[in-house]
């Protein structure tokens, strides 16, 4: 759904992505915690190249909406319903673009957000589909609470993310630790897909995901940027 937010220098921006490319594993100390996230093809291996996944549209909710626990797993029989936050920086594409270099790529976002890839691990661990269902499920991609410009922000790949739940530090890290730089993914983002203005590059989670409970509430920070606050509850 389209999400309206504030733009740094003044007025708003409405998000009507055509699409949402995220990556996986671009923190090592993410990749370290696999055996404790327990997904398909999430190991212990460092990419070569950037991991790349979908999340559909409707996952958009933004500052103060409720992150909802889907209904439907209580249809499963699974011994362990899990579902986590993951703190990330977003970039939001400024113009249409193709087959960029590393050096233009910076050239063409908009701004920088806040991210949270709400992901359902049971379904990313079963579906033979792979990721998508997990990580497209509604209200599992809140994003704010302000766009910041380029221009506004030093150096992007020097910024602290974290993330608290119920006011309790969970994840701390540095875009500087990215395993693909900021610039870097734009690049491969483009050749492999045409960018559209409005279409957001999610850039990968530190470590220190896990689960969310019905009452929580999830707050991922980033230097510069400010505070995406929302809470959890079940559908």
């Amino acid at each position: 759904m389209p999400v309206t937010l504030p733009l740094a220098t003044g007025g708003s921006y409405t998000l009507t992505p055509s699409k949402i490319i995220a990556l996986g594993l671009n923190y090592l100390e993410h990749i370290q915690e696999s055996q404790s996230v327990d997904v398909q093809n999430f190991t212990n291996e460092i990419p070569t190249e950037p991991i790349l996944f979908a999340k559909t549209p409707n996952v958009l909710i933004g500052p103060g909406e409720a992150i909802l626990l889907p209904r439907l797993i209580e249809g499963y029989d699974f011994a362990a319903a899990r579902t986590d936050y993951e703190a990330e920086l977003a970039l939001i594409v400024k113009d249409r673009c193709k087959d960029l270099s590393p050096e233009e790529g910076l050239k063409h976002v908009l701004g920088y957000t806040c991210f949270n890839d709400i992901s359902q691990r049971n379904f990313q661990k079963q579906d033979k589909g792979g990721w998508f269902r997990g990580k497209s499920l509604d209200t599992f991609g809140p994003i704010g609470p302000v766009i910041v410009p380029p221009e506004a922000i030093a150096d992007p790949q020097n910024l602290e993310i974290s993330c608290r739940l119920n006011g309790r530090l969970v994840q701390h890290s540095n875009t500087s630790r990215m395993i693909f730089p900021l610039a870097e993914i734009m690049a491969f983002v483009s050749k492999n897909f045409t960018l559209e203005p409005g279409d957001i590059i999610i850039t990968g989670t530190p470590s220190g995901v896990g689960q969310l409970a019905p009452g929580d509430v999830v707050e991922v920070e980033i230097e510069q940027i400010g505070t995406l606050r929302n809470p959890v509850r079940a559908e």
